[in-house]
């Protein structure tokens, strides 16, 4: 297992449309999600994408079997690798909320998503997976989906007034825990 290095925004590869994986249950799919797991806890995050270390594949990790310190006051969202996803939101409703992301270190922004939503795809072997989620766990899988589609974050701000560095807006956070 390798821990990679964290794209960061203005990086071109972070604005390409990830290629669908086409073969499951691979060394080579399965060493990606290794990585990608060793490289998410190595930095506290709630999920990373396939393309933040540079790997133009559909794939995406996110949850926690614990508490996470970048998000002490979140409920927990199961640990997942969701390959291929397709996202369906369940209704129009919009909720705001704080996001930061590793490829945006330093910053903070409120971002609407999608209340909630059905996200569907496959896991490393090619199981289907298919579930509804809500809350905090709708925005994280819709943030770390984006990074398939090319979006960062600041992309859906909608006011930059509720945007800026994570020192300035939350004095008591420091910078390590926001990277």
């Amino acid at each position: 297992m390798t821990i990679h290095t964290i794209l960061k925004m203005g990086d071109p590869r972070l604005l390409r449309v990830a290629q669908p994986v086409t073969a499951f249950d691979t060394d080579a799919l399965h060493t990606l999600v290794r990585d990608l797991l060793e490289t998410m806890e190595s930095v506290h995050g709630a999920g990373l994408a396939a393309p933040q270390i540079g790997v133009d594949l559909q794939v995406v990790i996110f949850g926690s079997d614990q508490h996470n310190p970048r998000y002490p006051d979140r409920p927990l969202v199961p640990r997942t690798t969701l390959v291929n996803p397709v996202i369906t939101p369940l209704g129009d409703e919009e909720e705001e909320d704080w996001e930061g992301c590793l490829s945006v270190p330093g910053l903070r922004g409120v971002v609407p998503r999608f209340s909630r939503i059905r996200y569907t795809g496959f896991d490393p072997f090619g199981d289907p997976i298919d579930r509804v989620a809500e809350g905090f766990h709708a925005r994280v899988v819709q943030h770390e989906c984006d990074h398939l589609w090319g979006k960062l974050y600041p992309m859906r701000v909608r006011d930059f007034s509720r945007f800026g560095f994570t020192e300035v807006l939350f004095p008591g956070i420091s910078a390590a825990e926001d990277d």
